[in-house]
């Protein structure tokens, strides 16, 4: 492992976080959406990148997700445990038995709660489709920031097809490593990127020790200091979030619940 390989998985480790294999913390190539050569989608979409536009049919796509890394069965909850230098904040992320039109496609409804101590820090709706080839597509969020109990931002908020805002990748059917590619576009407030490190990497957090997790890097050229790993295991879905820079964070799983 290079030094800053090193360098996170000590600060994980430090976090109750054990971390093994040794993929790359960050890359350069998590800061192009550019698709590496030979990466090719399975179904009927590309890579989606940059500012490329994308032309879903409908036909193509279903509500029901059931992809290996992030199956999103109605009902499922996570839990994380997130801290920010001395802030803890506890996020709870439920699929819901609702589901939501966007251009055509029936995407599930993800609802997604941060709290603090003092209450509600961001309520937000993602919405999610799984195309005919088995990936995850993210067509967009309605977010809602609050201060004291009243909302006071909804930056962020984008919808697939609406002023000129794009969908894009949330995991591809089968990550290869070196692949990149967008997960959403709107152009100035929403242009996160990702690219795969690595598919067998192991982890242990309080729900269990996993293999096989599946690692990537997230970046966005809005924020060009920011660097984000994420970490998926089979048959759960995210099990770790770190952010890496411009400062430390972590949210870590802590329970999962189906129904």
């Amino acid at each position: 492992m290079n030094k800053r390989t090193v360098a996170m998985a000590a600060a994980a480790g430090l976090s109750g976080i054990a971390l093994g294999g040794g993929a790359v913390a960050g890359s350069e190539e998590a800061r192009t959406s550019a698709p590496s050569e030979g990466c090719d989608l399975p179904g009927p979409y590309d890579y989606p990148r940059a500012d490329d536009v994308v032309d879903l049919d409908p036909a193509d796509f279903t509500s029901r997700i059931d992809h290996p890394y992030f199956p999103m069965r109605p009902g499922t909850v996570w839990t994380y445990k997130e801290t920010d230098g001395r802030e803890v904040r506890h996020v709870r992320v439920t699929v819901t038995q609702h589901t939501r039109m966007v251009q055509g496609i029936e995407a599930r409804v993800v609802r997604d709660v941060v709290r603090s101590d003092e209450g509600i820090v961001e309520y937000t709706h993602d919405w999610y489709a799984q195309d005919s080839g088995g990936s995850i597509w993210y067509l967009g969020e309605a977010t809602r920031e609050y201060d004291d109990g009243e909302v006071v931002s909804t930056e962020g908020s984008w919808e697939h097809g609406r002023d000129g805002a794009m969908a894009g990748l949330l995991l591809p059917a089968q990550p290869e490593t070196g692949c990149a590619y967008r997960e959403e576009h709107f152009a100035g407030e929403a242009e996160d990127r990702a690219v795969i490190l690595a598919r067998r990497e192991h982890l242990k957090v309080p729900t269990g020790f996993y293999r096989r997790v599946l690692h990537t890097s997230n970046s966005t050229p809005l924020e060009p200091t920011a660097l984000e790993n994420k970490f998926y295991a089979r048959g759960v879905g995210p099990v770790v979030e770190l952010d890496i820079s411009p400062q430390f964070s972590r949210a870590v799983l802590v329970s999962v619940t189906r129904r």
